[in-house]
Parts: C-alpha cells; structure tokens; sequence
C-alpha cells in the first residue's frame, strides 16, 4: 500500500490539480459536497436533529466504503487506487493556493486579502500585511495536516475506502461542523468524527514539522501551546510551524460566527509577518513532503 500511496504522491506533486478535467466533470471532493448539502437539506429540520447528523455520517462513511470497494475491485484496479488517492491528496494545490497569497501580497494588501479569502474561513476585511500572512501561514499548517497527512495516512490503513471515508467526514466538517445556530446539531457528528480521524495525522504532521528543523527547539513549543487552540488537532501544526518559523500564530481573529480571543502560539515569536515568512512556510510544507516520502520509501522496503 505504501508503494502505491508513494506513487500518488508523486503524481500529485508533478501535476496537482487537472483544471482541464475538473472543467469538463466534477471534482470527488464537489460530489461529495453536493451529496452531503442534499442530505442536510433533508436531515436538518424537526425533532432530533443530533441522531439525524449521527445518520448523516453513517451514511456518508458507508456510501464511501462502499465505493472505494467497488473502484478498487475494477480491472487494473491499484491503477484506479493512486490515480483516486493522487486526486485526493492536495499537497501541490495546497502549496499553489499559499503561494498565490504571497504573490498577491506583493501586488498590494487588498490583492492579498482576495487570495487569503479563498483559502480561510475569517473576516479579511480586517487583515493588514501582517494578518493575510499570518492566515496563510496557519492555513499552510492546518491543510497539511487534514489535506495531505491525514488522507494519506488513511490511505495507508484502509486504502481507497479508508481515504475517501476520510474524505467524506472531513468534507462534511468544513460544511455543517460549524457551530452555528443551523449546524450545531446536525453537524455535531460529523465535527467530533472528523476530530477523532484527525487526532493521529495531527500530531504525526507536527512531529514532521519539528524534524525539518531543531526538534530540541520546536517540541517543547508544541507540547506547552498545541492544546491552548479551540481546535483540538489544529493547534498541533500550527504550534510547530509558529516555532519552527520562530513567529506567533493564532491568536485574536474574526470569524463568520463571530469574534475568537485565542491565545497565541509561540507567543514570544515575532509578529510582524509579510510575504517572506509565507515563503518560508510554503518551503516547510515542500520539505515535509520529502520527510513523508523517504518514510513511504523506508515502509515500502518493509512489505508495507
């Protein structure tokens, strides 16, 4: 399995995402969206609107297996599991998308906060030079966890079902785990899901972090900071690549649902941030790829 997940890697890498084909069809990731909008849809009205979120899951996990069965059982079927799983994992995407916020940073401060909006969830309205580059360096952190390490290493464990109940979960997440008031019951299952599935990659993504610089220096950063975020994974990227960069991250920030008076991490890092320390950031994010992929190599060798 690691052989083929070294191979998805690779393709994700050279050519990321396909807009030629996701022109003419749809991404899974926007399939899965559009299932999971019509299931709210239908779910989220009425009494017991916890258990039917609880529904929601079970279904989207088990049409997930289900599929990711089917897919690896079709003729040349290890073909279909990388070219799926390269699809799935956004390493390049997410190193484009960072990489545009830096060069729209350079171009000035509302080109940078057009760029940071589409890849944070904040009010950007606020940001000066400092806050875009801070939002894109946490985003660089917290997608590296959940949108390359974590799919990844499902992939490893349950292959393409594993990725693509991951998937699935972590979709429906960042669609109705909102704390809002028509998602704090329908989306409870999926949040606490999606926790759960990334307690591993997160941690395992900021030991990752740690080791492409002075683990000596970074660990005990993350040990004391990680948990002071609201999330209970987020934080443990996010923490690591504050010390790794020596920059505070977090911290103050203005969401849709309303205000957040977090706590920095790595507070005694430097806060006065611009498009150096995104550029920083992106190369993190290329170096723990390498870091990824000589472990894939090493399980690879084992009969993984």
């Amino acid at each position: 399995m690691s052989i083929l997940l070294l191979l998805a890697h690779l393709i994700d890498a050279a050519f990321g995402e396909p807009r030629a084909l996701w022109s003419r069809s749809s991404h899974p990731v926007v399939l899965i969206g559009r299932g999971i909008s019509g299931l709210e849809e239908r779910l989220n009205r009425g009494q017991n609107r916890r258990a039917k979120g609880v529904l929601l899951v079970l279904l989207l996990v088990g049409l997930s297996a289900i599929v990711g069965m089917a897919v690896a059982a079709l003729p040349g079927g290890p073909v279909w599991e990388v070219l799926v799983a390269a699809v799935l994992i956004a390493h390049r995407s997410l190193v484009d998308h960072v990489t545009a916020v830096r060069d729209a940073l350079t171009q000035g401060l509302a080109e940078g906060r057009q760029a940071v909006a589409m890849i944070v969830g904040r009010d950007v309205t606020v940001l000066d030079e400092s806050g875009v580059s801070r939002a894109a360096i946490e985003s660089a952190a917290e997608n590296l966890a959940d949108g390359v390490i974590a799919p990844a290493f499902w992939f490893l464990i349950g292959g393409l079902p594993g990725i693509l109940i991951y998937k699935a979960v972590n979709t429906a997440d960042s669609m109705i785990g909102h704390r809002t008031e028509r998602f704090a019951q329908i989306g409870w299952a999926a949040a606490r899901l999606d926790d759960l599935l990334n307690l591993i990659p997160a941690r395992l993504t900021a030991l990752l972090i740690a080791l492409t610089g002075d683990p000596r220096r970074i660990a005990p950063v993350v040990w004391r900071d990680a948990r002071q975020h609201r999330s209970p994974n987020a934080g443990w990227p996010e923490a690591a690549m504050a010390a790794r960069l020596g920059i505070a991250l977090s911290g103050p920030r203005i969401y849709a649902e309303g205000p957040s008076d977090d706590p920095f991490l790595n507070e005694a890092g430097r806060r006065d941030l611009g498009t150096a320390d995104i550029a920083g950031a992106t190369g993190i994010l290329w170096q723990v790829l390498g870091l990824w992929l000589a472990l894939l190599v090493l399980l690879s060798l084992g009969g993984f």
